[in-house]
């Protein structure tokens, strides 16, 4: 394997692990679409933050709605602005191109250097979204229907593209990407990760907490189980607040920044109210 294929090895502020390098490396030397998959929290909407600042290249990021067209990547052709100016007698509403507004996509093709063009969380649009970008992607180039130019790509863009697998993937979409599954990481690896952002972090406090975090994770009845970021602004407020040892029982410190739901809460609450059950917390 030639030295060309290893470029990308994580950043300073974004740990990764060898499978993860080398779906990137792949896809960078490939040129395809890298997908990746995984429960929210586990980093993929940062992986192309940190692609971006390995490579030096811009981001530009489109995070899909439900209410997303493909369309809306591509071009928006502002009917309303101008109607307003042909009202009040402003600009050149003979000029359709002036009321041409470049969508992510559009802004990633006429760019003059490579960028990586983030499509953030594409399994929230309708499920026709990913195959309608098909043709688009593939070629590298659109038609601007209201002025017949075509927009090409100067330099092929990086791209990344994120789902929290909330809904299945045309599988000719698939078949034009990269994929790449990130596990939730494990608590050697969170170690780490919190060292990042909590260098000077108490040993004994950092065990404490991923202790309790890594329990609170494994309760079955929660309906969002905490995340990365979140362990993060927990161990953040927890040192603000001065709170140097964190007790493997119910009365979990700002347990609001871990847990987001009402019924997880209850949860929570329930779990304890069985000695049993309180007995078994922390232990795996």
């Amino acid at each position: 394997m030639s030295d060309d294929f290893h470029r990308f090895t994580g950043t300073k502020t974004y740990l990764t692990n060898e499978s993860l390098e080398a779906a990137v490396n792949c896809a960078l030397t490939l040129e395809r679409p890298l997908l990746v998959k995984g429960e929210p929290g586990t980093g993929k909407t940062l992986l192309a933050e940190a692609i971006a600042e390995a490579t030096g290249a811009p981001l530009i990021p489109w995070h899909v709605k439900s209410t997303t067209r493909a369309q809306d990547g591509l071009y928006v052709y502002d009917t309303v602005q101008r109607l307003y100016d042909s009202r009040f007698d402003e600009g050149n509403v003979k000029d359709i191109a002036h009321y041409i507004k470049m969508g992510p996509v559009g802004r990633a093709f006429e760019s003059e250097e490579r960028v990586v063009l983030l499509i953030d969380e594409v399994d929230k649009a309708d499920i026709e979204f990913p195959n309608d970008l098909l043709h688009e992607l593939d070629r590298m180039r659109f038609q601007i229907l209201e002025t017949g130019r075509e927009v090409v790509a100067k330099v092929r863009p990086i791209l990344v593209i994120t789902s929290n697998n909330e809904k299945e993937l045309p599988d000719a979409f698939l078949r034009r990407c990269v994929f790449h599954f990130i596990d939730f990481p494990e608590q050697k690896r969170m170690e780490r990760i919190v060292r990042v952002h909590h260098p000077d972090l108490d040993e004994k406090l950092l065990t404490q907490a991923l202790e309790a975090f890594y329990s609170l994770r494994k309760l079955q009845r929660l309906r969002k189980r905490p995340s990365t970021s979140e362990l993060v602004d927990w161990i953040a407020a927890l040192r603000a607040a001065g709170i140097t040892q964190v007790l493997a029982d119910k009365n979990l410190p700002f347990l609001g920044t871990l847990l987001k739901k009402e019924q997880d809460l209850e949860a929570f609450k329930q779990f304890f109210s069985s000695p049993t059950q309180a007995r078994r917390w922390g232990r795996g």
